[in-house]
């Protein structure tokens, strides 16, 4: 009888390969591409393919073992990089058997309807089918901590925790929600969630200069509460800036730091102030960051908890929420992808609880489809994709590893540069943290408008015959502070003037292209060419001669100008044809002639359309020839 081996030897039957010989043969393929010539060497290889973060940190293209493993622990122990949740031997709460790992996260759903009647319905419905706690944002909807008696009616305290979100009003809404608890009966022990006080993250929203000892007396509502929790360090106002990973994890490292001194000096011990604090990140598209973010995230809050000399406290505490940079109002059903992609990570990442923003967000309040398909995408990860079912599946993975390790010095870096500052409420009053912030929003907005980070539905195929969804508007974001910023805005911009431009004219601005040969030879181009003007509103119609006869051509264009034209063919059409064929279309009225391809210094020409180059200048100047008005 054969016996089968203890292990699975997946590269059996294979010959042995190294990385050397993976860099060989990627070395044939980018010069096959023309990204490496024949002179190039093979350990160059690495270069060309790796791509640097906003933190300056270098992805490389493979990854393998390093020489040294890093000390990254065990799930639940120090420095918790692996996660804070353990394994559970024994019959635990949930009929969980004995030794099934515990793991999950919390479903927790947020409420930013003014009317409470509203939210009560969408609370109690959440509840009822999947979500297990509830996020009530009271300065979002602009209501007054009074209204929770109304919002919260029905809901069982003692089993669904609250987090609050008061801004300057967070005693008088934690006094509030201890009233509803009190007349329904609820034990003060039994209450769970957080009151969400973080002063330092409402100046960064605001500009208003925090009073951290208010936090002092938020903490006496937590004494008789040991589930409750008195406050969050919200570090989502730097990612919406339109930050950086580390930038966000070293302001949420600062805060977390400047709230420990204001509790401690408030009169509580170390461990007791370590447990008042929760965290919240943004959850991206960018499925790896997030995951390593969160992991580098747990490994420096224990590093503080152990120069504190409580290592054991170092538990970070993490509320993962899909960002709001990254969600489009144009063809705003894609963001379900992107929240699936974000909710995914935060999962893999280890966050305790995870919010997923409906796909409708940016149009205003959501109705309750998309309340619905938030609260679904996180059960389907955790009922049918058992993605709660193991602790820490990335780790292992060297690029994550290294991610993790790399993040997390970039984070610690910009940490402690903040507390030279003098700490981050320092670092906010005299504008260190919106110059490195805008920094950073200066290269990913370069990056943005060149379409090397594309947007799905807006800068890349973009549907122009959308049919726009109807919201109630939300109420207006608090400002003064850091702005919101959402990555999709230049190019909705762009549409919105073109859109303006169809409503008051009845026609939509039109490019016309010029193509060069049958279909098969410009079809590609313009369709990049279509595709680029759509992102900014602008519809494409075609015109071509089969003899590719520039009179003719242009003789079409002149009987329906559009004073705008764009060539599409081959270089090999270009190079006979592009010169005679730009002339005559602007002696037949062309305002500008376009061609897609890469500067190839055509007469005539006045610009060129390429992988890579401005989009948003592309459309801008687009807009301005057709005569749309800004």
């Amino acid at each position: 009888m054969t016996v089968p081996p203890e292990s699975l030897d997946l590269a059996a039957g294979f010959p042995p390969a190294t990385p050397d010989d993976w860099r060989r043969l990627a070395l044939g393929v980018l010069r096959k591409s023309g990204a490496a010539g024949a002179d190039t060497p093979a350990e160059s290889v690495d270069d060309l393919l790796a791509t640097t973060t906003y933190d300056g940190i270098r992805i490389a293209p493979v990854h393998h073992r390093p020489a040294v493993t890093p000390a990254i622990g065990l799930p639940g122990h120090a420095p918790f990089v692996r996660g804070t949740r353990v394994r559970r031997d024994g019959g635990g709460a949930g009929g969980t058997d004995p030794g099934e790992t515990v793991a999950g996260w919390d479903v927790r759903q947020r409420y930013a309807d003014p009317d409470p009647k509203s939210v009560r319905e969408a609370a109690l419905a959440d509840l009822a089918n999947g979500a297990t706690s509830l996020w009530i944002d009271l300065v979002a909807a602009g209501s007054p901590p009074a209204e929770l008696a109304e919002a919260l009616d029905g809901v069982h305290l003692d089993l669904a925790p609250v987090v609050l979100d008061a801004g300057p009003a967070s005693a008088a809404a934690a006094e509030a929600l201890l009233a509803v608890a009190a007349s329904n009966g609820v034990e003060p022990g039994a209450l769970a969630g957080n009151l969400g006080a973080d002063p330092l993250g409402w100046q960064a929203r605001t500009g208003q200069r925090a009073d951290l000892t208010q936090l002092a007396e938020l903490v006496a509502y937590t004494a008789r509460s040991p589930r409750l929790r008195a406050v969050t360090v919200d570090a989502t106002v730097y990612h919406d800036a339109g930050g950086s990973d580390a930038q966000e994890l070293g302001c949420a490292l600062a805060t977390g730091l400047a709230y420990l001194r204001a509790l401690t000096a408030a009169g509580l011990d170390l461990p007791a102030a370590f447990a008042q604090l929760e965290f919240r990140y943004a959850a991206t598209v960018d499925q790896f960051a997030t995951i390593a973010k969160l992991r580098a995230a747990r490994q420096a809050w224990a590093r503080i908890a152990e120069l504190c000399g409580v290592p054991d406290a170092g538990r970070q505490l993490q509320h993962a929420v899909t960002s709001s940079a990254m969600m489009t109002a144009r063809d705003p059903w894609v963001n379900m992808l992107r929240t699936t992609v974000a909710c995914f990570a935060a999962g893999i990442g280890g966050a305790d609880s995870v919010t997923v923003a409906p796909f409708d967000a940016r149009l205003g309040l959501p109705d309750g489809f998309a309340r619905r398909i938030a609260r679904n995408t996180q059960s389907v990860l955790l009922a049918e994709s058992h993605l709660g079912r193991v602790l820490d599946p990335a780790g292992g993975s060297w690029y994550v590893e290294r991610l993790t390790a790399d993040l997390a010095t970039a984070a610690w870096e910009w940490f402690t540069e903040l507390e030279r500052a003098g700490g981050v409420q320092a670092a906010l009053s005299d504008g260190l943290i919106a110059e490195r912030i805008d920094a950073v929003w200066a290269r990913r907005a370069d990056d943005l408008a060149h379409r090397r980070d594309p947007i799905t539905g807006v800068s890349e195929f973009p549907n122009l015959a959308e049919r726009p969804l109807a919201r109630t508007p939300a109420a207006p974001a608090p400002g003064g502070g850091l702005p919101r910023r959402h990555y999709a805005d230049g190019f909705e911009a762009r549409r919105d003037r073109a859109d303006a431009h169809l409503g008051a004219t009845g026609t939509r601005p039109t490019v016309m292209l010029a193509t060069l040969g049958p279909l098969a030879t410009h079809s590609a181009r313009a369709g990049f060419a279509a595709n680029l003007f759509a992102a900014g509103g602008v519809d494409t119609t075609r015109v071509g001669d089969p003899a590719d006869d520039p009179a003719a051509i242009a003789a079409a264009f002149a009987a329906d100008p559009s004073m705008v034209v764009c060539i599409c063919g081959t270089d090999a059409s270009y190079a006979t044809t592009a010169t005679p064929l730009a002339a005559a279309l602007a002696k037949a009225g062309a305002r500008r002639v376009w061609l897609a391809g890469r500067p190839g210094g055509y007469d005539h020409v006045d610009d060129y359309l390429y992988a890579g180059c401005d989009a948003l200048a592309v459309v801008d100047a687009t807009l301005d020839d057709l005569g749309v008005p800004r």
